[in-house]
């Protein structure tokens, strides 16, 4: 739905399935209950998730002309694509498997180009799309520093090519389609700082006289192509699992001038052990799955910081009264707390009130995908959870800011 601070939807990788006409089949199903409910009188943005072999599918001229009319018919348009999971992505593990391919590969260039053709296709004029896309790729991937080091290269020089391609795109319709890459715990650029040291010590750097070169731009119409179309996915999750203050995070993105893509709205478990911890412990164990990964941070009595890749490595620890620990599991956005566990949804409010202040980027996606790993007694019916989730969000935007 159109809100004064952006259009706001949920990600459709909520849904399981992974051909086409799996998508098509759990679009058709959902979406219509939840735009009669939260968008009745007017046409609602979807943001698509497309693994590799839907792509595959919809980019053929008869089936993506079908979903086309469909969308037409039903009120519906796509801006944003999730082009994170290029492979299965419910009723299967996978945990680090989320990162491959990665961007040192030219199976992920060619599925996240391929994912830019279908957006270029379904975005309605006048507005700019997204797809979001993993931080290069999982740091655990690499046993020693020039491994890592050829791997960002590799990483860098690919989507160096997919610039060149949505500078074309932009030449030929006029649309305005950017790469949104998205900081994870663990990730190779696993927070917003290393994102945007990345970003200014190395891709510019590599990008400009390529684009000067082909295109004959001066260097500041290059550097300004190359903040167009790859900009940062501001996932809250991942960023409150950090422990990234928001207000710092805002000011580094906008001190040197990186644009947002799209604010991920999503969030954490959040876990503050008090002076016995086991009746915690032994709820927090319920969130324990063999699905997806689930980073944890944990921030000590005195304020140190310690990470695990999984929630198993850190239930392995002995627990320190006092401590807090953040999770990388998206719990839905309206819980603020389950029994004696909690969420970041402070951390989320904070950040969707500096939208409505500042307003820096006009994507706005709920993106709780983990709603059949949650506790049974957390699962509510999918669409009806959906609704209550975006309702939530238009509630926080609605609000009158206190300054």
């Amino acid at each position: 739905m159109k809100t004064k601070y952006g259009h706001l939807t949920y990600c459709s990788n909520i849904h399981p399935g992974e051909t086409w006409s799996d998508h098509f089949l759990q679009l058709k199903e959902n979406l219509p209950m939840i735009r009669a409910n939260v968008s009745p009188n007017a046409p609602m943005g979807i943001g698509l998730r497309l693994s590799n072999e839907a792509s595959l599918e919809l980019i053929k001229p008869d089936i993506i002309s079908e979903f086309q009319a469909w969308l037409t018919k039903e009120g519906f348009y796509v801006f944003l694509i999730n082009g994170f999971p290029y492979g299965g992505f419910h009723n299967t593990a996978v945990k680090e498997n989320v990162y491959h391919p990665d961007w040192a590969t030219t199976d992920r260039l060619n599925y996240t180009l391929r994912l830019f053709s279908i957006l270029s296709q379904l975005l309605p004029e006048g507005l700019e799309g997204g797809v979001s896309t993993p931080p290069i790729s999982y740091q655990f991937f690499d046993k020693t520093d020039a491994e890592r080091k050829q791997r960002v290269k590799s990483a860098t020089q690919n989507i160096t090519e997919l610039l060149h391609h949505l500078i074309q795109i932009q030449m030929d319709t006029g649309k305005v389609l950017h790469l949104d890459i998205e900081p994870e715990p663990d990730g190779i650029l696993g927070n917003v700082e290393l994102w945007i040291r990345w970003y200014l010590d190395v891709f510019l750097p590599k990008s400009i006289p390529g684009i000067q070169s082909q295109w004959g731009f001066t260097k500041k119409i290059a550097e300004s192509k190359v903040r167009d179309h790859i900009r940062i996915c501001l996932d809250v999750c991942h960023s409150a699992v950090s422990f990234e203050e928001n207000n710092t995070v805002v000011r580094l993105l906008r001190e040197n001038s990186i644009k947002v893509g799209r604010i991920q709205i999503s969030s954490a478990l959040k876990v503050k052990f008090p002076e016995n911890p086991k009746p915690t412990l032994d709820l927090l164990k319920h969130f324990e799955e063999p699905t997806y990964l689930h980073q944890v941070v944990i921030k000590s009595k005195d304020g140190q910081l310690e990470s695990f890749p999984d929630l198993p490595n850190a239930l392995r620890r002995d627990v320190k009264p006092f401590e807090e620990w953040r999770i990388h599991f998206h719990v839905p956005v309206f819980l603020d707390s389950y029994d004696l566990l909690s969420s970041t949804q402070s951390e989320l409010v904070s950040l969707l009130n500096l939208q409505k202040e500042l307003t820096f980027t006009n994507a706005l996606e709920v993106e709780t995908y983990t709603w059949e790993v949650l506790p049974k007694e957390l699962q509510t019916p999918i669409t009806t959870s959906i609704i209550r989730e975006l309702f939530w969000v238009k509630s926080i935007l609605d609000r009158e800011i206190n300054l």
